[in-house]
């Protein structure tokens, strides 16, 4: 956020105070309870993730008073059990499989030795590198006042909080930010609670112990968090079962996208059973055992560490949002300004969905801490973004907007546009040429309705399309842009123009061959 963005805020905000006196800003109930006539705080958020400290660093950028409260680590999932560590495992486990497969880029194969306790290690030490971003100390700096201990609502202009170091304190606000994230969902599946089972969030401290990949590693779920961990640690050593309940992996992803990932899976030897449903947990002579249901009969799938990763659920309870009239069910109910059915109270990140992407939370914080900040002056909505996402297996799979079974399913029309990535002169370069693009624009125009990209760097390739999007570009817009060549950005603008050549119509190929003609005197 810029010094002139917030300035300008500011004056803004002054400018309304001016013209209605403060009228509209001061609520004098909310919830049946009567707003006090003094704040301790301008804003307080709750949580420390991606949505927490972007809402709590914007207000006290802008000078407000703020309090950022947190009683876990600083940083939220992302920095500490999710996308940090797992992409840090991710390319220790690349780098193991290039190696393997070395004679493709006129080298010798190598079976690596793969050392895990030091490729844990340097998963913890990334996470340590990149923590001081989100600590204690920078966010103090900034001006905020970091609280280590729980909220909970005890009215909607109060909070008290169980201090880490104990004790309680109560503070008041005239706005607060609800932004406490999400947790694994737990199957209610018989014997799980005896399973030994790990998550997302609790797979790190845990590996951390081992000397070694566990040599059976049984994974429920095929979404991002399944199918990235599956991959990495079949390639650092484990033998890997994923089971998947429907017939494919990668749900929410192109039916092709999710075909080509599955075959890379299969490929490192990871064994998928798609259309298989977790039915027990038993422990037996074999050693601990997963049960599942497919269509054949049942498989007994014995492992040595199990991991639960089939999503996530946002955190509701032990905030006492229910007790103060906050609507809440499966994520905080809002509106498209992000405000919750208690007017100063705002919701951001995986707690009020849909998304759950830490891109999406920070988005999410920003647009909830200007609100909280100006609001009702300047209020800005955070409905219906154009959401970019990517699932960092090998391929990656990276999309934006609809594809083919979303439009279809919503009944958009479309055209469909393919590249295919062996088109593509850098990934000729690097023998890297699995995947491809599809672009969907309305029918007739170049209008973007969504992408789907598969292959090397896929994510890093949408970010034009994303762009595009946002910002009203047709594909002939994207097709004037000048990419470094050659590049892995440039198979944007190849498959714009795979689209304006599907779209030459033989008549005007007619009539420019008429005129070439004429030219040359025939």
């Amino acid at each position: 956020m810029t010094t002139i963005t917030i300035f300008a805020a500011i004056l803004l905000l002054l400018v309304g105070i001016l013209l209605i006196g403060g009228s509209a800003i001061r609520r004098p109930s909310d919830g049946g309870v009567k707003a006090p006539k003094r704040f301790d705080r301008n804003t307080i958020v709750i949580g420390a993730g991606s949505a927490g400290l972007t809402a709590a660093y914007l207000a006290a950028k802008a000078g407000a008073k703020v309090s950022l409260i947190e009683a876990r680590e600083m940083g939220g999932d992302c920095l500490n059990t999710g996308c940090v560590p797992s992409k840090a495992l991710i390319k220790s486990a690349r780098t193991a499989a290039m190696m393997r497969d070395a004679e493709r880029f006129g080298l010798t194969d190598a079976a690596p030795g793969v050392d895990f306790a030091r490729v844990m290690a340097r998963v913890k030490g990334v996470v340590a590198d990149i923590a001081p971003h989100d600590s204690v100390e920078t966010f103090t700096g900034y001006g905020v006042d970091v609280i280590r201990g729980y909220a909970r609502f005890v009215d909607p202009w109060t909070v008290e909080i169980d201090l880490n170091e104990g004790g309680t304190q109560r503070l008041t606000a005239r706005h607060f930010v609800v932004a406490t994230g999400s947790e694994p969902i737990i199957p209610p599946v018989e014997g799980v609670e005896q399973s030994d089972y790990l998550t997302s969030e609790t797979l790190w401290d845990a590996m951390a112990t081992h000397a070694a990949a566990p040599a059976r590693f049984a994974i429920v779920g095929g979404g991002p968090i399944g199918c990235e961990l599956a991959q990495s640690f079949q390639r650092l050593g484990s033998q890997v079962t994923l089971v998947e309940q429907s017939d494919r992996l990668l749900g929410k992803e192109d039916g092709d996208a999710a075909a080509l990932v599955q075959a890379q899976l299969e490929a490192d030897g990871v064994r998928v059973l798609t259309g298989h449903e977790a039915a027990r947990f038993v422990q037996d002579d074999a050693g601990r055992t997963l049960i599942a249901k497919g269509p054949d009969g049942e498989e007994r799938i014995v492992y040595d560490a199990l991991l639960i990763g089939i999503g996530r659920k946002a955190r509701l309870t032990g905030y006492g949002l229910e007790d103060i009239g906050v609507d809440s069910d499966r994520t905080i109910a809002h509106d498209g300004r992000l405000q919750t059915s208690l007017p100063h109270i705002y919701a951001a990140g995986d707690v009020a969905g849909p998304f759950q992407f830490t891109h999406a939370a920070g988005f999410q914080g920003m647009k909830a801490g200007y609100s909280a900040l100006f609001a009702p002056i300047y209020s800005p909505k955070a409905a219906d973004p154009i959401m970019p996402r990517a699932t960092y297996t090998e391929p990656e799979v990276a999309s934006v907007g609809l594809n083919e079974a979303s439009a279809s399913e919503q009944g958009v029309a479309f055209e469909l546009t393919l590249f295919d990535m062996h088109e593509l002169e850098r990934a000729v370069a690097e023998s890297e040429t699995d995947g491809f693009i599809k672009v969907l624009t309305k029918p007739g125009g170049d209008t973007i309705l969504g992408a789907v990209v598969v292959g090397a760097h896929a994510a890093e390739i949408l970010t034009s399309f994303t762009i595009a999007m946002n910002q009203n570009m047709g594909l002939a817009k994207l097709m004037e842009v000048i990419f470094p060549y050659p590049s892995w950005a440039e198979a944007a603008k190849l498959a714009a123009q795979e689209h304006a050549l599907n779209h030459v119509s033989d008549r005007l190929i007619s009539v420019a061959r008429r005129y070439l003609k004429w030219q040359r005197g025939g």
